[in-house]
């Protein structure tokens, strides 16, 4: 039996039994465990920083939400009908797919008034509980939507006429379809005119099942047994058509996604689980054993976590399987958090189907084993398997033994699989880790694409949406997974709870949430304004169009797709880009400030993955005490002296593709007022006719060949583009380390200065929400906080004498009396003694006793709660000197020494 350790519990490693220790020592040493995990991760652990943030505001996003209407939580994207449906609060919708923000067609299902009383009697709220929330939305055929809603905590089923869009009123009773609470989770998938579904089937949702309801056959479940389902959180369920062309006759499976609570390790409290479960469409259940029951059932655990630092994500949110024709080629994409509080890390990790196919087909059971005769624990099952194997689906070699159907199942195999429904065998993830972290994110939702670049690779873009309303899209190369942008999908910082991707044309995604529908293309091309910017990005839709000298999406359809050239370098190479011809700058931005005043020079930069250097009359900026830099948003000087004049340009230096590639953003030239001219002195800020266009659009980075006579009064060239300033240079790896090294691009006329520069540590731009940020400063002091009050009650508890002996000796020796105790006082209990209502009066004591006796005083045992006992004598009160002679009498008829007490410290009622 292995040792108990927190480590073990949060790899899953070994056979786990919990000793006898209280509650409140192993929660702390649980979290002390955790908290040092999480400051590694947080300090060392891989994470993919979005390169580009977008606003709502800045987006020409389409929305679609109806006044009175909330919790959108359900979508269903049918392409061949160019129709989103939406279940909303007692309401379905049909949308345009081009356009959400048009509604095509309505229908309103709404509880009757009796259905709602039955309701509020039950304990739930009229307003929010009581109501009918669409929950399920499968295309039965092309004709006939089946649609289910919680109908106030009384779930009903219908079916939706997709001519005229209205219920069939043909309902039926929900139970084991849709979930009785609207806030429960659950899923469904429709299979060849079959509702599986993983929900709750009773009010309390303490009985959930995973089911089969067919019109044809009755209804197929699971067992109501905690070794099946143990209060699971279903995320997804999709069904993998291995049956099709398959050489053995195997069947098609529909594979289940949830968290559940763990029955094979033991925990100070609720360990949860990420599993994988599976059943076989063809299943019919028992003939005797399993009776309408499911005879292909098993589970089996998702592993992600990061073996390094022994940190593991164990729960699950969403699943995407992103198919191919053979399902062998098929991978499981999920999204995965820590149950451990809301520490703000997110993970996605990869499976192959054909690693998932193996552990179900060959890997080992679990069986109970009762471990000290308390515990019941599950241990790996090495006995004889019975055959046909429990769990399998019906192939060819089945049938050559007569078993056409799971009716006809032995008994043998029927039983152990009802007894042993646990894979001993986990489910690794590609390369046994995840493919993507994020710090300070919480993703909720996930889709991903195979997406043909113009180098002709196939590579994996995933979008994830998180639990404020933000999209990240990143995308997988070999070097590692290279997160493009964020995308602020919702003006509200809610939890996104759909999220569909379409394929038509350049694609859109549809994100749900309980306040409206969103449609969002899948790339924002056009905020690139620069040729650099474009390549940078390394967003493998968006090309630059040098016909157009436009950042387009390669997969939209254009009239003039034959004559544009499009550039496209995914690696981030911004050299393949065609050289532009430097502009010189004869005038900068001037600004005139009075001495001793401040003065704010700002530098926008949208790239994440870009560092901010600041130069000086051509030096590059050192830190001063004088100088701030805001982030990467402007230079602060405070107290402007005459030194401090000068030129002051603004630098981005980015990595990518083993090179700096550094482009001048702003400059300024910094004067103070006494040394201007009467004319440059009425106005404290006078610009030249040189606009940095960094300020005003900080994406346009191409120098155009425009000359002033063709620009406008707002500085517009006749293409429409605001004319500035871009001066790109590329240098080798590593940056800003060794002026030798850099080598100028050709095309470049001013290349930064690198030899002396300290690079800041990667920052944010602050109007950017939701990004990521290094926050081990911050864990660790809360780290250090959490062990000083550990030691603090550590004391406390000490001090107050509610820990064993040895402490309590360690405290009298530091709070004691140097005085040893007599030896008639060491199983004496202190309290014993009654207190003395009258102090007496020593003069008239000496005077009878007839001699000078000084009473002894009273010592300090160390014990603060009771007084001291000590052979009949009084305690003493005002003198110091303590007085070793015994006393002559005994004022209390009490033996301490007859009544021996074993602990001083007990706490005895008197």
């Amino acid at each position: 039996m292995n040792q108990y350790s927190p480590l073990d519990a949060m790899t899953y490693k070994g056979n786990l039994t919990l000793p006898k220790v209280p509650e409140s020592n192993m929660a702390l040493s649980v979290l002390g465990v955790f908290l040092g995990l999480l400051l590694e991760v947080s300090t060392h652990g891989p994470s993919s920083v979005p390169r580009s943030s977008w606003k709502h505001e800045d987006l020409n996003l389409v929305e679609f939400s109806e006044s009175g209407v909330f919790n959108y939580s359900t979508l269903l994207l049918s392409e061949e009908r160019e129709a989103l449906y939406v279940g909303a609060r007692e309401a379905i919708f049909e949308l345009n797919i081009h356009n959400v923000s048009i509604k095509n067609n309505q229908v309103l299902w709404k509880v009757p008034e009796p259905h709602i009383n039955k309701c509020t009697l039950k304990g739930k709220s009229k307003e929010t509980d009581c109501l009918n929330y669409i929950r399920v939305l499968q295309m039965l055929n092309k004709e006939t939507l089946y649609v289910c809603g919680t109908h106030a905590f009384q779930p009903f089923c219908d079916y939706l006429n997709l001519t005229d869009f209205k219920l069939m009123n043909k309902q039926e009773d929900g139970r084991g379809k849709c979930s009785f609470d609207p806030a429960q989770s659950f899923t469904t998938v429709m299979v060849d005119g079959e509702l599986y579904s993983g929900t709750a089937y009773n009010f309390l949702g303490s009985e959930p099942i995973i089911s089969r309801y067919s019109l044809s056959q009755s209804l197929l479940r699971t067992e109501y047994s905690t070794s099946w389902l143990n209060e699971p959180s279903f995320v997804f369920a999709d069904v993998i058509r291995e049956g099709r062309n398959s050489a053995d006759g195997d069947d098609d499976k529909i594979y289940y996604f949830f968290t559940e609570v763990s029955v094979e390790y033991e925990f100070f409290g609720k360990l949860l689980i990420p599993r994988i479960a599976r059943v076989c469409k063809g299943d019919l259940g028992g003939q005797r054993t399993l009776q309408k029951k499911w005879t292909s059932f098993l589970k089996a655990k998702l592993v992600c976590s990061m073996p390094e630092l022994n940190f593991v994500f164990n729960v699950i949110h969403d699943v995407f399987i992103l198919k191919s024709p053979d399902w062998r080629e098929t991978v499981i994409y999920g999204v995965f958090t820590s149950q451990w509080g809301n520490v703000g890390l997110s993970a996605v990790c990869v499976y192959n189907m054909t690693s998932v196919d193996e552990v179900f087909s060959n890997g080992k059971y679990m069986q109970k084993a009762t471990v000290e005769q308390s515990h019941t624990k599950w241990v790996r099952y090495n006995g004889m398997t019975p055959s046909p194997r429990p769990g399998a689906c019906i192939n060819n070699q089945n049938r050559l033994q007569n078993i056409n159907s799971s009716l006809l199942l032995p008994d043998k195999t029927l039983q152990f699989v009802k007894d042993h429904p646990l894979l001993a065998d986990p489910v690794l993830p590609i390369s046994n880790g995840p493919r993507l972290i994020a710090k300070n994110v919480n993703y909720t939702q996930i889709a991903v694409e195979r997406v043909t670049a113009l180098d002709g690779n196939v590579y994996h873009v995933i979008f994830t949406a998180t639990d404020k309303g933000v999209l990240h899209k990143s995308v997988v190369y070999e070097s590692g997974v290279h997160t493009v942008e964020e995308v602020q999908l919702l003006k509200k910082q809610e939890p996104v709870k759909t999220l569909l991707l379409s394929k038509q044309g350049a694609g859109f995604l549809y994100a749900g949430s309980d306040s409206g529908v969103v449609q969002s293309p899948t790339a924002f091309c056009d905020k690139y304004l620069s040729c650099e910017d474009c390549v940078l990005s390394r967003d493998p839709y968006c090309a630059w169009n040098t016909h157009s000298t436009s950042c387009v999406n390669v997969f939209q359809k254009s009239e003039n797709t034959q004559k544009r050239k499009l550039i496209q370098n995914l690696r981030g190479d911004a050299d393949v880009c065609p050289s532009a011809r430097p502009r010189m700058m004869e005038n900068y931005q001037h600004v005139v400030v009075k001495p001793g005043s401040s003065a704010e020079l700002p530098c926008r930069v949208r790239s994440h993955l870009a560092q901010i250097l600041w130069k000086v009359n051509g030096s590059v900026l050192t830190e001063a005490s004088h100088f701030l830099l805001i982030r990467d948003t402007s230079l602060l000087i405070y107290s402007v002296a005459p030194e401090d004049q000068g030129r002051y340009e603004c630098w981005s230096v980015e990595p990518a593709s083993g090179k700096n590639f550094s482009r001048l953003v702003a400059v300024y030239e910094l004067k103070l007022e006494l040394l201007e001219s009467s004319e440059s002195s009425s106005s404290s800020r006078v610009f030249s006719s040189i606009d940095i266009v960094e300020e005003i659009n900080p994406d346009t980075s191409t120098l155009r060949s425009t000359s002033a006579a063709a620009k406008d009064d707002k500085g517009n060239d006749s293409n429409g583009h605001t004319a500035g300033i871009s001066l790109l240079t590329s240098t080798e790896k590593p940056p800003l380390t060794s002026t030798s090294s850099s080598k100028p691009h050709s095309k470049l006329s001013i290349p930064p200065e690198t030899g002396d520069t300290n690079p800041r540590p990667e920052t944010l731009d602050p109007s950017a929400k939701y990004l990521q940020n290094d926050n081990s400063g911050a864990l660790l002091f809360l780290f250090l906080l959490f062990f000083l009050l550990f030691l603090c009650a550590l004391s406390y508890n000490c001090y107050m004498q509610y820990l064993p002996a040895p402490c309590l000796r360690l405290r009298t020796a530091l709070l004691g009396s140097p005085k040893k105790p007599q030896p008639e006082y060491i199983a004496c209990e202190s309290g014993l003694m009654e207190p003395v209502s009258e102090k007496p009066d020593l003069t008239e004591q000496l005077q009878q006793n007839g001699a000078q006796q000084r009473p002894q005083a009273l010592r300090d045992t160390g014990y603060e709660t009771e007084p001291e006992c000590g052979n009949g004598k009084i305690q003493s009160h005002g003198y110091e000197e303590p007085d070793d002679s015994p006393s002559k009498q005994r004022p209390f008829d009490i033996d301490c020494e007859s009544q021996p007490i074993e602990y001083a410290d007990a706490d005895v009622p008197y």
